[in-house]
């Protein structure tokens, strides 16, 4: 193990298994950052202005932001298969805080999704963007705080979902007819323009 890996998550890991309200805090969000983060887009999808079609359609980008990260990470797992830091480490050299299959360790698919939701909304929707980012780098601490991840392992998950972010904004346009089905099917329409929503995504 290279000495980056080795110093700086023995340095974060170590900080775990001291205050155990600390330890629960991380490990729910390690473990729970999928469900905290489908209550959000659920959250702001139904809260956000009816005015603002665009905002919704930042949610339906992070959306597939995510997934294409997740796809990135599922490639470069099939092509490294890392053990992770429970696998190589001796046994109590580390503090694992919660269960975890011992696949591929290399990227983190949390950190991943995380950073792929919270890229696509940079530049784009300020609260969607700072909830998102927030909450994403919690996720990436918590990964290595846990003892799942390499400090490595989600640094290149950072790189994997802001390249993801910048992928579905690039093709913003495409992903238009599903934020206006959304729209539609939720009744979430601006009410003086309901026919003309493309045209306000597009502004």
């Amino acid at each position: 193990m290279n000495w980056f890996d080795n110093t700086v998550y023995h340095a974060i890991n170590g900080l775990s298994g001291n205050v155990p309200w600390v330890d629960d805090v991380f490990a729910f969000i390690s473990e729970y950052a999928l469900e905290i983060y489908a209550l959000l887009f659920i959250v702001f999808w139904f809260t956000l202005p009816r005015s603002k079609p665009e905002s919704r359609h930042t949610l339906v980008l992070a959306v597939f932001s995510g997934i294409i990260a997740l796809v990135i990470n599922f490639i470069i797992a099939h092509i490294w298969a890392r053990p992770r830091p429970f696998v190589s480490l001796p046994d109590g050299s580390f503090n694992q805080l919660i269960p975890h299959a011992a696949d591929a360790s290399f990227p983190s698919d949390h950190t991943s999704g995380s950073f792929g939701f919270a890229a696509a909304a940079w530049g784009r929707n300020k609260w969607i963007s700072r909830t998102f980012t927030t909450l994403a780098i919690l996720v990436m601490f918590s990964r290595v705080y846990t003892g799942v991840h390499w400090p490595t392992d989600v640094l290149a998950s950072v790189v994997v979902g802001t390249i993801a972010g910048m992928l579905v904004k690039r093709f913003s346009k495409f992903f238009y007819p599903l934020t206006n089905f959304g729209l539609k099917l939720f009744r979430l329409q601006p009410k003086r323009d309901n026919r003309h929503v493309s045209q306000r995504l597009n502004k």
